[in-house]
């Protein structure tokens, strides 16, 4: 492909206008954004402003029928993702996908079989896998798989809005019509009923949460140590806003943990425990950009000490290597590691854990 990407965008809420345009206009040699889509007129004109030339639409099907529109980054509500993936794969586009992929497993083998009839690529946007520190431990844990003995998978952090309206200056939705907010909120009830039985309740919130939150710590976790041979137990309490859970590797038990409270922090991590080596990754908000992913390895240190190495390979954004893997991906012709079928596995563990949560 000669020149840059040609990135049309649907949905221009927060993580557009925080994370992936700074990202793509980091990256303007490889990346061009030509065209922006949203239910919002006054978003959508705001969001736009900047980029001389950009195509604005209120429809995603004028989107990705753009001929100036090489590859789509979808960023709208979640139970719409398939509708606007399968468009976009039919009219010839490559997708970057924001997670969770869909709500149902039904929508996600539909993007799945489009995509498998296509000659285009599309990538989940799931950005903490290709965080470079990440990356490391993933080699490291590799290397120990067999020795391993415990493993945690830890996701608690405050709502999004403490950090951003402290750091940042969005152009919020005031003119969607009230018919179309109900519309998206029934939807997204019917798809979760779809896929757990239930539209409400704790139950129904726990679900959610896994998709949205979750999706990301459980796809590291997949990478990281393996798909686990099943869920051992699974539970909620305070309402779906806080879960733990526990996963069978056969020689080793993960714990899992999750929630959303009131105090404005992100402390996220996992490790991996051997009987001589600790190897540990955190995260911080993406809200604050480039905000380095860490990799600690405790050891011992002679006979009655111990070792702390903690090191990041790169400042960079993990967006901004989520995009770089996007662009060699679309360049070269080659599969993402987070592929659909790759994701669709973390939405067969939400199912199996919301099972469990009945």
């Amino acid at each position: 492909m000669a020149g840059p990407i040609r990135v049309g965008i649907v949905g221009c809420g927060e993580v557009t206008q925080i994370i992936h345009l700074p990202a793509l206009i980091e990256l303007r040699a490889l990346f061009a954004v030509t065209a922006l889509c949203d239910v919002s007129p006054s978003v959508l004109a705001s969001v736009g402003a900047p980029f001389a030339g950009v195509h604005l639409f209120a429809d995603y099907r004028q989107l990705v029928e753009d001929p100036t529109v090489d590859a789509v980054l979808v960023c709208n509500p979640d139970a719409y993702h398939a509708d606007v993936v399968v468009a976009a794969i039919r009219a010839g586009k490559h997708v970057l996908l924001e997670k969770p992929i869909a709500v149902t497993l039904a929508e996600a083998d539909a993007m799945i079989s489009a995509e498998s009839q296509s000659d285009v690529m599309v990538q989940v946007g799931y950005m903490r896998r290709y965080a470079p520190a990440f990356v490391e431990a993933v080699a490291l844990a590799a290397k120990v798989r067999g020795d391993i003995v415990l493993a945690r998978v830890h996701d608690v952090i405050g709502p999004n809005a403490t950090i951003i309206d402290n750091t940042s200056n969005i152009y919020r939705a005031g003119d969607i019509p009230d018919s179309v907010i109900a519309e998206g909120r029934r939807r997204h009830a019917e798809r979760v009923k779809e896929a757990i039985g239930v539209d409400g309740g704790s139950r129904a919130a726990a679900y959610s949460l896994l998709l949205s939150l979750s999706s990301h710590a459980l796809s590291a976790m997949r990478e990281l140590i393996g798909m686990p041979e099943r869920v051992i137990y699974a539970a909620q309490r305070d309402c779906g806003r806080f879960l733990s859970a526990a996963f069978d590797y056969g020689h080793f038990v993960c714990h899992f943990e999750a929630g959303v409270d009131r105090i404005p922090h992100f402390d996220a991590h996992l490790e991996v425990y051997t009987p001589t080596e600790i190897i540990r990754v955190d995260y911080d908000t993406p809200y604050v950009r480039h905000l380095p992913t860490r990799l600690t390895r405790i050891g011992p240190e002679t006979n009655a000490g111990v070792s702390v190495q903690t090191m990041f390979p790169t400042r960079n954004d993990s967006f901004v290597a989520e995009w770089r893997a996007f662009h060699r991906n679309v360049t070269e012709k080659t599969r993402p590691k987070t592929t659909l079928e790759d994701a669709r596995n973390d939405m067969v563990l939400a199912r199996d854990m919301a099972a469990k949560m009945a």
